[in-house]
This record gives C-alpha cells, sequence and structure tokens, in this order.
C-alpha cells in the first residue's frame, strides 16, 4: 500500500500510527501471523491468511484516509414531548431535560472525536473511524428510552446523512 504525500505512519509492533493534516489516529491490531513493515514510502502486510491480510490493509486504509481527510456524521436531534439539549465539557458530552428528566444524562467522547452542536444539527467527526463510531454508540445507548413506548416516545438523536 502507498502512503501518501504528507501522512506519517509508524509502527511500534502491533500498535499502527498515522499523522496527516487532519490529526493523528492509531490502532492496535491484535492479529496473530502477521508483520506490518514500512519504509517510509509504502507499507506491506505479510500474513499468510489471505482474509486476515486483507482485513490489516483495510484498518490501514481507514487510518490513512482518516488522517488525510477525516470523518464525520451529521446526525438531529429530534423531540415532540420536551426539548432536551447537549453540552460539552472536555470529554463528556451533557443530555440535559431528555424526556423531562431532572438528572442529566452523560456518555465519553472517545479519544480525538469532536461533537459540534448548532441548534438541532449535532455534527460528530474525528481522524479515527472506529473512535467516531463508537461514539455515536455511546450517544445511542444514553439516549436510549426506558419504561415508556418506543412507539410514542421517539425523542433522540438520528443519523440523517
Amino acid at each position: 500500500m502507498e502512503i501518501p504525500s504528507g501522512i506519517t505512519i509508524t509502527i511500534e509492533g502491533t500498535l499502527v500510527k498515522a499523522r496527516g493534516p487532519k490529526g493523528e489516529a492509531q490502532k492496535l491490531l491484535t492479529v496473530r501471523n502477521v508483520a506490518i513493515r514500512s519504509d517510509g514510502k509504502t507499507v506491506t502486510v505479510e500474513c499468510a491468511d489471505h482474509v486476515m491480510k486483507s482485513t490489516v490493509e483495510a484498518h490501514l486504509r481507514n487510518l490513512v484516509k482518516g488522517v488525510q481527510q477525516g470523518y464525520s456524521r451529521k446526525m438531529k436531534m429530534i423531540y415532540a414531548h420536551f426539548p432536551f439539549t447537549l453540552e460539552v465539557k472536555g470529554d463528556t458530552l451533557t443530555v440535559k431535560n431528555m424526556l423531562g428528566e431532572k438528572l442529566p444524562r452523560r456518555l465519553k467522547i472517545i479519544g480525538k472525536t469532536k461533537i459540534e452542536v448548532k441548534g438541532q444539527e449535532v455534527t460528530v467527526s474525528g481522524p479515527s473511524k472506529d473512535d467516531v463510531g463508537q461514539t455515536i454508540a455511546n450517544m445511542k445507548t444514553a439516549l436510549k428510552i426506558r419504561n415508556k413506548d418506543p412507539r410514542v416516545f421517539q425523542d433522540g438523536i438520528y443519523e440523517i446523512a
């Protein structure tokens, strides 16, 4: 695999780090019998199992794409009963007034993921595909509606594109 210009990849055992214009991302590849080598311009993956080799190469492509272009997901806050608000402080997202609850719901923002809230539009972006996806999964888990009919109470955050 060729490394694009402006991207640096360092390999420390099974930890692969990529650095580029959109930031830095890393991936711990816990695959047995895989050798990953880099000479600065190319990365080679050697493995007896073709499927595992393709999997590791896909992870490396995701790392390169993330530090080169970044990953971004657009979401929208939808509520019919109680207007809720989102507040970002450090690596924690706080959801206030979800279904009229007195206690705010909190969730962890993974890695170097950024969350921007503008009105009802929420943008989750970052250099790591895994971290962006896990942060969105944490949002869906934290905003899960309990003890109410989910067909009636459909308040939450949904992906729009």
